[in-house]
């Protein structure tokens, strides 16, 4: 769950920070991924340069793909919210950001599962609903 959560967060950070190249890293700094946007494409890479996925933009949000392409999900952007549909349309989730510019993720109930902050390096900290570090992105 924790990683199906990491991959939709890039979605929303892609969409609302303007990434284009961005490297995942574990609570230790070792590199865990890539996701590379091309066009309107997002392909996700494991640290080993393997592709695991694709996202493609629609007018709502994006659609997820796995790396047969076939459809795994939908995530829609509404304002500040970007929302997670499983590939039959229930909702899964949640990603909400403030006025400062920290985004909560909320699971598919409206718990609170984590957040994350950027700062002025660009660099974008992961933490767990308790406040701890578990990832970062760059």
């Amino acid at each position: 769950m924790k990683k199906l959560l990491l991959i939709i967060f890039i979605l929303f950070l892609t969409t609302n920070y303007g990434l284009s190249d961005t490297n995942s890293y574990d609570m230790y700094g070792q590199k865990t991924g890539t996701f590379r946007q091309n066009g309107s494409t997002i392909n996700q890479y494991d640290r080993y340069g393997a592709k695991t996925g694709s996202y493609r933009q629609t007018p709502s949000g994006y659609n997820s793909y796995d790396r047969y392409g076939q459809k795994t999900g939908s995530y829609k952007t509404t304002g500040s919210t970007t929302t997670q549909y499983d590939k039959y349309g229930v909702k899964t989730g949640s990603f909400k950001t403030d006025s400062n510019g920290v985004t909560t993720s909320y699971d598919k109930y409206g718990q609170k599962t984590g957040s994350f902050k950027k700062d002025s390096s660009g660099t974008i900290t992961q933490y767990d609903k308790y406040g701890r570090k578990i990832g970062s992105y760059k």
